[in-house]
């Protein structure tokens, strides 16, 4: 079987690569990139492509199966940009998948299409997926599932799979995600134990969260099952709150409104002091938290690390500097002092 994965190159497709090689029932991989990686992983064969513009449904054909990782969450400044990739670019890929004759199609979706929930009790795949209204990520995830409903209604013989996983963190993804989220200003070494005395003790900020390899292998398991269909909701214990980060970072806490926090982000946003827009906080606390039971019961899933150990790697990888081999994860892609990240406008143009 040969598998293509747009978005290959990035912090989920890395793993997920590693763990397709792994399997003796996939023959070759076709990892889509923009810019395509130096190294080359066993069984993969990089192809330079677009999701916007190339021909998908000449690459996916004869493919066993389709994941679609690809999704911008910079240049948040663009929303031109990022709703041409995410939300058009997906239509492309959905609805090439179904003319070639695909018989899989894995999209990775997230915690993000949800619409406003609570956190205790946790909640099921049939909560309401229309997203925050105030993040465009949300937004954006929202409307690539409706499209897919579309796909799925028109073609029933395409074997539809929907992941929405939590926070995703892993050590080699540090670079890429303090580029991403935090920008040039923030350096690795104020991450060091005790350099931050005090975390924000924000009402209602409690998330989910998991490690790049277990949902790799929640990927890998709707890829290969037959049986599996529709919504899988993919995260690890515990809910990750502010005491937990503060205990992490040897921190105390001390309670701030969360409005007061958002018109700090909404400030520093606005004079390119950091790359994340309010709607990211928005989406901490509006979240519901979610019930994976199907994920274990139907994919046979279980994730090997807790979310605490996952933000403990990645905060390892922060203060190292730590990176991997492919342009959007590597540490060269930020340019000397992190020239490259600041030209870009922080959150202005796609990095």
């Amino acid at each position: 079987m040969r598998i293509v994965v747009t978005g290959a190159s990035g912090n989920v497709g890395t793993a997920l690569l590693e763990a397709l090689a792994a399997e003796p029932a996939v023959d070759a991989i076709t990892g889509l990139a923009r810019r395509l990686p130096a190294s080359r992983p066993p069984k993969v064969e990089w192809v330079a492509g677009d999701v916007c513009t190339s021909d998908l449904r000449g690459l996916f054909a004869g493919a066993g199966a389709v994941v679609h990782l690809a999704w911008l969450i910079q240049p948040s400044r663009d929303r031109e940009q990022t709703l041409r990739v995410n939300v058009d670019g997906s239509r492309r890929v959905f609805e090439a998948a179904a003319d070639a004759g695909v018989p899989a199609l894995v999209h990775a979706s997230s915690i993000g299409t949800y619409a406003p929930g609570p956190k205790h009790p946790p909640v099921d795949e049939s909560w309401p997926a229309t997203g925050i209204d105030s993040s465009f990520y949300s937004r954006h995830k929202a409307a690539a599932e409706r499209i897919l409903d579309g796909v799925e209604r028109a073609h029933p013989a395409l074997r539809v799979v929907r992941l929405r996983p939590g926070l995703i963190f892993q050590r080699q993804a540090a670079t890429e995600i303090r580029r991403l989220f935090a920008g040039p200003l923030l350096p690795g070494s104020v991450l060091r134990l005790g350099l931050i005395p005090i975390v924000p003790d924000v009402r209602g900020v409690l998330v989910q969260a998991v490690h790049a390899a277990d949902v790799a292998d929640a990927y890998r398991r709707a890829v290969l099952d037959p049986e599996a269909r529709g919504a899988y909701n993919i995260a690890a214990d515990p809910p990750i709150g502010p005491r937990a980060a503060a205990r992490l970072l040897h921190a105390r806490t001390v309670p701030v409104p969360a409005s007061a926090v958002r018109l700090v982000a909404a400030a520093t946003w606005r004079a390119r002091l950091q790359p994340t827009p309010p709607g990211w906080l928005d989406l901490a606390t509006q979240t519901p938290l979610m019930d994976v039971s199907r994920a274990r019961t139907q994919l046979g899933w279980a994730p090997r690390h807790d979310a605490l150990e996952a933000l403990a790697e990645l905060l390892d990888g922060l203060r190292e500097g730590a990176d991997a081999p492919t342009p959007p994860l590597r540490a060269g892609a930020s340019g000397p002092l992190r020239l490259r990240e600041l030209l870009t406008g922080v959150g202005a143009r796609n990095p």
